[in-house]
């Protein structure tokens, strides 16, 4: 887990949370009101969603995040948070301690905390196929 998550505001723009991501090295930032997360959005998001339709940078980042986003509790079982990101088609997972963001962890968090490779293998895949099912059985025939 992480535990300096990186946040912005539903009001932030397009290229303050973008500048963000480069200057804090991260592949996502979650939307915070009041202190809690409504929101996540990701490079994937700001390269695929917001750049490839022409989106002005200055536009709300609100608009263009996830939501509602889809959060674990601190403490919970490695077993159960990867679960839950597959469920829900995710590779980020804020967590909560009661009601503040206490970290977020990531697909790749819980491959290497695993220590098996097949395991992260299997994971990695899981959540790829669940959020691209038309990639992984239209385009590539499977």
């Amino acid at each position: 887990m992480t535990e300096s998550v990186v946040t912005a505001p539903p009001e932030a723009s397009i290229a303050e949370v973008a500048g963000l991501m480069r200057d804090r090295n991260v592949g996502s930032v979650v939307i915070c009101e009041g202190g809690r997360p409504v929101a996540l959005i990701t490079d994937r998001d700001v390269a695929l969603t917001i750049a490839a339709d022409g989106v002005e940078s200055s536009e709300r980042v609100g608009s263009y995040a996830t939501h509602p986003v889809v959060t674990g509790q601190l403490g919970m079982d490695l077993e159960e948070a990867a679960a839950m990101m597959i469920q829900h088609r995710i590779r980020r997972l804020p967590l909560m301690e009661g009601d503040e963001l206490a970290g977020i962890v990531t697909l790749d968090d819980l491959a290497v905390r695993s220590g098996d490779l097949e395991l992260a293998h299997q994971m990695t895949a899981e959540v790829a196929k669940a959020a691209l099912p038309e990639f992984f059985f239209h385009q590539r025939g499977g």
